[in-house]
């Protein structure tokens, strides 16, 4: 009894460092429409994480072992953002990819939520949250790993 405790306190953890950040950061980017139009045209999942720079559970989400071919758009705009031929297996339980198929469609700005110092990804046209980058991607194909929430994507199968 005692593990299984333990062990949702550790997935609790996970999930609440690993790629998330609710503190505020959504006040220091610049949102391209008011959050008020965006909660007409998201879902609330949708809403939570792209507007107010939430998470979801990592291995409970739906892209993060999602192994078809295709790309996967911002669930706000339809712009594709990242490849299926990108995507990698990082362990973490959220979808992860080694670059964006675009860059310019992603700017990087600077985390410090929960007393951390991250890289967190947004879409750049709307300021919405994406997720997090790292430094420590497969060192083969740029070192990268782009932890982003599946509820800031829609995959559109080839």
């Amino acid at each position: 009894m005692k593990i299984s405790v333990l062990a949702v306190a550790i997935l609790f953890i996970v999930a609440a460092f690993g790629c998330q950040n609710s503190s505020g950061q959504g006040d220091k980017r610049k949102l391209s429409k008011p959050a008020e139009e965006w909660k007409k045209t998201l879902t609330p999942n949708q809403y939570h994480i792209m507007v107010e720079s939430g998470t979801e559970l990592p291995y409970q989400n739906d892209y993060w072992n999602n192994h078809q071919k295709g790309v996967y758009v911002s669930a706000a705009t339809g712009e594709v953002l990242f490849s299926s031929d990108d995507k990698f297996d990082s362990g973490t339980g959220w979808p992860s990819f080694v670059k964006p198929v675009d860059s310019t469609k992603v700017a990087i700005v600077y985390d410090d939520s929960y007393g951390m110092s991250r890289d967190e990804v947004i879409e750049k046209s709307t300021g919405l949250h994406l997720g997090h980058v790292f430094d420590d991607g497969p060192a083969n194909r740029g070192g990268k790993r782009y932890c982003m929430n599946s509820g800031a994507l829609k995959f559109i199968k080839k």
